[in-house]
């Protein structure tokens, strides 16, 4: 069974700032140069250090820092036999229009030595752990409810294909698809095996499907693949996503969506812009019972672009990103309760959760943002949160 939540549980979205001590382990386990017992070891140390910082702040719902990935899908290739990791300069020699790819990555504000991709180069393997053992580490690690973070099967799909490798194991991506969904349903029984609160599917590469159409692409986590019409490739991403979001034990596990527009960088204008309602079919198909997505800034759009729509405000709990993982400013609680109360004109306060819109460290060599300023970004997520339970509980009591 779920554990109980207070009024407006408050959690990070995933990844956070990783030490040098990290960083050199990274490049080391890439190399071969350390051994998986000692990198396991210091990451467990360290991920201890991330869970007492949510404790310390009073964060309700606990996460790892995802402090082992590379980046939160790139790191499937040491998890699922046939995937390799690859960096961009190798995957040009498999690209056609060279050119067109080079333009993407001078656009990007990130260096191209910070992204590296999984690739399937061979079938599909499921080794028993993509993210378990993160999941282990925090329970041995808290007593209070656990999130996990798993790359979406359309986020995996789309940036594992890469046509001139992966069409030499697989006929086409909706084959490659269906295996992964495979895999993701074995992950998540192990999962839910364990004990696990939340459960969240990553799949920030939706709004690269609406928000960039006659535009430059954005490397977005997995624009490489073929860009199909809109409709079409969310009818693809739902039919991926549904079956994994139905596979979730509901009264187990909270099924959370998380969707946001792009947290490589710091400057806002390069990112993506646009409100959600070109996703609204697919997040009313695939029904998580937890939609956790960016809102701390204009480029999100109004609430009320997905919160008017009946299908979601009746069925489906928000979870409200009111911190910018990108700006070094710190929210004070006033503008958190003032986006909340927003929302509560849409939704019951037993249906609004809060966070920031993104992790903190997209790519492990690329953090936007310190753990200082993170610090107390978290202690103003729950002061708002402790405001508003005293209030609600207040206006009920009267």
């Amino acid at each position: 069974m779920r554990k109980q939540l207070p009024l407006f549980p408050t959690a990070l979205i995933g990844s956070m700032p990783r030490s040098r001590e990290v960083l050199s382990a990274l490049r080391m386990k890439r190399r071969g140069a350390i051994e998986s017992s000692d990198f396991n070891k210091l990451i467990e140390r360290e991920t201890e250090k991330i869970v007492r910082l949510q404790e310390d702040a009073g964060i309700d719902i606990i996460t790892s820092g995802e402090l082992g990935r590379d980046n939160y899908v790139s790191f499937v290739s040491d998890k699922i036999g046939g995937v390799n990791m690859m960096s961009m300069s190798e995957m040009l020699d498999y690209i056609d229009d060279k050119k067109a790819f080079e333009d993407m990555l001078t656009a990007l504000d990130v260096p191209a030595v910070s992204i590296k991709n999984a690739i399937c180069v061979d079938k599909l393997q499921y080794n028993g752990d993509i993210v378990v053992q993160e999941l282990l580490a925090m329970k041995k690690l808290t007593d209070k409810p656990v999130k996990v973070t798993l790359p979406g099967p359309y986020l995996l799909t789309r940036s594992m294909w890469l046509p001139k490798l992966t069409g030499k194991v697989y006929g086409s991506k909706e084959e490659l698809g269906q295996h992964v969904i495979e895999i993701l349903k074995e992950e998540i029984d192990n999962l839910m095996s364990i004990g696990v609160d939340v459960i969240q599917l990553d799949e920030p590469v939706l709004t690269e499907v609406v928000f960039t159409e006659g535009k430059p692409r954005s490397f977005m986590c997995a624009a490489l693949s073929e860009r199909k019409d809109p409709k079409e490739e969310l009818e693809f991403a739902g039919s991926l996503i549904g079956p994994i979001m139905d596979h979730i034990d509901r009264k187990r596990t909270v099924a959370s969506l998380h969707v946001c527009r792009g947290n490589w960088s710091k400057d806002e204008r390069i990112l993506l812009t646009g409100p959600y309602t070109p996703l609204l079919e697919l997040f009313a198909k695939v029904n998580p019972d937890l939609l956790t997505l960016e809102f701390s800034t204009p480029r999100a759009g109004e609430l009320s672009s997905i919160l008017a729509d009946p299908r979601i405000a009746e069925h489906t709990a928000l979870g409200l990103g009111v911190i910018n993982p990108r700006a070094d400013d710190i929210e004070t609680a006033e503008p958190i309760l003032t986006r909340v109360q927003e929302a509560m004109t849409y939704l019951p306060a037993e249906r609004i959760w809060l966070n920031p819109d993104c992790g903190f460290a997209t790519f492990s060599n690329s953090p936007v943002n310190v753990l200082e300023n993170i610090s107390g970004k978290m202690r103003s997520l729950t002061e708002a949160a402790s405001i508003l339970r005293s209030n609600y509980n207040a206006s009920v009591k009267s």
